[in-house]
């Protein structure tokens, strides 16, 4: 059964650093990309940062500079380094896989992770 991990959240001063993992199990296909997403009580989900099978990047304008995402593909796990931490950072952090075929795409959610930034 498909299956993400997620490790890495918690409680962290502004200013500091965190650094989550999220493992994927169970998926017999390609990867096509790997990302993080966040969402606050009440407001939609959004993108943090994503990562392309071939390495390609992508993160939300207030992240960058501060955050890095890398993943292994041998291990199908990707990373998200945060640093630079502020209280608007506090969320809860959700791994997102995307698997890409020909006419559709087939996606799973791990099951957050929450990450506070103290003031």
């Amino acid at each position: 059964q498909e299956q993400l991990v997620e490790s890495g959240g918690g409680l962290v001063q502004a200013g500091g650093s965190l650094r989550l993992s999220c493992s994927a199990s169970g998926i017999i296909f390609s990867i096509y990309a790997m990302g993080w997403y966040r969402q606050a009580p009440g407001e939609q989900r959004e993108m943090v940062a994503t990562i392309t099978r071939d390495g390609r990047t992508n993160y939300k304008d207030s992240v960058k500079g501060r955050f890095t995402i890398s993943r292994d593909n041998a291990k199908n796990t990707v990373y998200l380094q945060m640093n630079s931490l502020k209280p608007e950072d506090t969320d809860v952090y959700y791994c997102h896989v995307r698997i890409r075929f020909a006419e559709h795409d087939l996606d799973y959610w791990g099951q957050g992770t929450q990450v506070t930034v103290s003031s």
